[in-house]
């Protein structure tokens, strides 16, 4: 038998689609077959300390003030989320640039060359290189953001100094449980021993606290250790027992951006890091992520792009478009994956949308899903008389010539959307990616 010899990859783009191609499944649980391989890779800690955030919602956010405020305190930061929007080097994070595509290709090498045939998930294979750029980068600080629930996710390889879960509500069902008290368990399970745990949720699962106390961790709680409030359109408080700080509101705008503001600060301050009040108003302040209520302008509408994709997120989208309103029309365009509760997610707006512009995701990969069956999904409601395009852009594009000053359109449902939505809106070139997102 003649056996093939495929040559190895050499731009980033060629690795990306072999990773792609080393496993049969986008998603498999399980910490046994990356431990392997980052034991033959010789992987040590990522960094002087670590914190890794985990949560149904809110973690890049939280992972961005985190890195500001570290950041501005002086340190030699690492940051490593996921899914990407434009890019898959916004992934990977090193003192504030993200990782160019030579160091990328380099450490996927060293994965491939230790991992003897061990087949690795998209994500996994992305997590040991990421940590492998983070060990020869000498950092103070790494935060990584977890891929899929927490306990079995790649990242949880690494003991975090402090762990972050941001909140818990449903999603990814099929994988983490049918509840909060299933999914916090799983969430929970990047908690270490004797070790911080900060919890963002006023009213958290059982699960996640139960776990927290079987295994001796200190349980750090958002309304119970720690508080925050707005004090006027500029200002806002963060305080715990003899301890307070008045903050600027972060630049990211969206209500609950507080909240994540809040739970980073929250972490820092459980670190054996010395962080000045200074650092924490610069970096709350300075703070960026694209697509969360990322805003623009054109001819007049206002257009705002965010990746809220699950029934939590669009709850806080609906609260946040009932407490501003609009001197116009509001325009909603909607792409969600196939494996996403599509009718949960419009029913959190209604009475909150005049306008529905429906829109494919076969672009997405194998969790896309076309028009018709999103449209069908939501049988019976007021979004499935909205126009239907073929995908995010085309969508957008129309909801655009409908909208008129005054009117704003906000585009949500998936990263897939909001990364056709910014393609869109920047002038920029389709370009096809794995089915690696969340």
């Amino acid at each position: 038998m003649t056996h093939v010899v495929f040559p190895m990859p050499k731009t980033l783009q060629d690795w990306l689609a072999y990773i792609e191609r080393q496993h049969p499944k986008s998603i498999e649980m399980g910490l046994g077959r990356v431990r392997d391989v980052a034991a033959r890779m010789g992987l040590g800690k990522p960094a002087k300390q670590v914190v890794t955030v985990a949560g149904t919602n809110g973690k890049g956010s939280t992972v961005a003030f985190i890195e500001a405020v570290a950041r501005e305190a002086g340190l030699r930061v690492g940051a490593y989320t996921s899914p990407h929007l434009l890019a898959y080097n916004e992934r990977v994070r090193i003192d504030g640039r993200d990782a160019d595509d030579e160091a990328l290709i380099d450490a996927f090498a060293a994965v491939e060359a230790a991992r003897g045939g061990v087949p690795l998930t998209y994500f996994e294979f992305g997590t040991l290189a990421a940590l492998r750029l983070f060990e020869r980068a000498r950092l103070d600080l790494a935060i990584l953001e977890v891929g899929l629930g927490g306990r079995l996710d790649a990242t949880n390889l690494v003991d975090a100094d402090v762990a972050v879960v941001t909140t818990v509500d449903l999603d990814h069902q099929d994988w983490l449980g049918d509840d909060r008290e299933a999914i916090g368990v799983e969430k929970a399970g990047i908690a270490r021993a004797w070790k911080p745990l900060v919890v963002g949720d006023d009213d958290p699962p059982a699960s996640v606290l139960r776990h927290a106390y079987a295994i001796g961790a200190s349980a750090i709680r958002a309304g119970s250790d720690f508080f925050f409030e707005r004090l006027d359109d500029a200002r806002w408080r963060w305080r715990e027992l003899d301890y307070a700080l008045d903050l600027p509101l972060p630049t990211l705008a969206a209500p609950v951006q507080l909240r994540n503001a809040a739970i980073a600060i929250a972490a820092l301050r459980a670190l054996e890091i010395d962080i000045p009040d200074e650092a924490f108003a610069r970096g709350i302040a300075k703070a960026r992520l694209p697509g969360r209520l990322q805003r623009f302008e054109r001819r007049g509408a206002a257009v705002f792009v965010d990746v809220g994709h699950n029934p939590q997120a669009a709850r806080e989208l609906a609260a946040w478009l009932r407490d501003s309103p609009a001197a116009g029309r509001t325009h909603a365009v909607y792409a969600a994956l196939g494996d996403k509760d599509a009718a949960a997610v419009v029913a959190a707006f209604e009475g909150a949308v005049d306008a529905w512009w429906l829109a494919g995701s076969l672009g997405a990969g194998a969790r896309g899903i076309a028009v018709a069956v999103l449209a069908e999904r939501l049988r019976g409601s007021v979004a499935a008389e909205g126009l239907r395009h073929p995908d995010p852009a085309a969508a957008l594009m129309a909801a655009l010539q409908a909208a008129g000053p005054g009117d704003r359109v906000l585009v949500f449902g998936s990263f897939h959307a909001a990364e056709a939505a910014l393609r869109t809106l920047h002038g920029l070139d389709s370009e096809a990616r794995p089915d690696a997102g969340v």
